[in-house]
């Protein structure tokens, strides 16, 4: 069996969120983390805790405004013929 169309469609709601969240966060924490810290040790000790705190805000908050954004959406895209 492979990983490839395990879940239901109905987990896309919660999925969608939680990947964009991760990667998300892991660029954007390493950019901050980096910036603050520069290259080196204390930087590759620093950010796996910058992440997870990222993390642990952005998912919740990609929940809870991503209905917002996808009415706004929406309204500004012309809907497809």
């Amino acid at each position: 069996m492979t990983l490839r169309h395990i879940l239901p469609p109905s987990a896309a709601a919660w999925l969608m969120p939680l990947v964009l969240s991760l990667l998300m966060t892991f660029v954007v924490s390493a950019i901050a983390t980096l910036r603050a810290l520069g290259p080196g040790p204390d930087f590759l000790a620093a950010w796996p805790g910058a992440w997870m705190l990222s993390w642990l805000v952005a998912f919740p908050a990609l929940l809870l405004v991503l209905p917002v954004v996808r009415r706004i959406v929406a309204w500004l895209v012309a809907p497809a013929h």
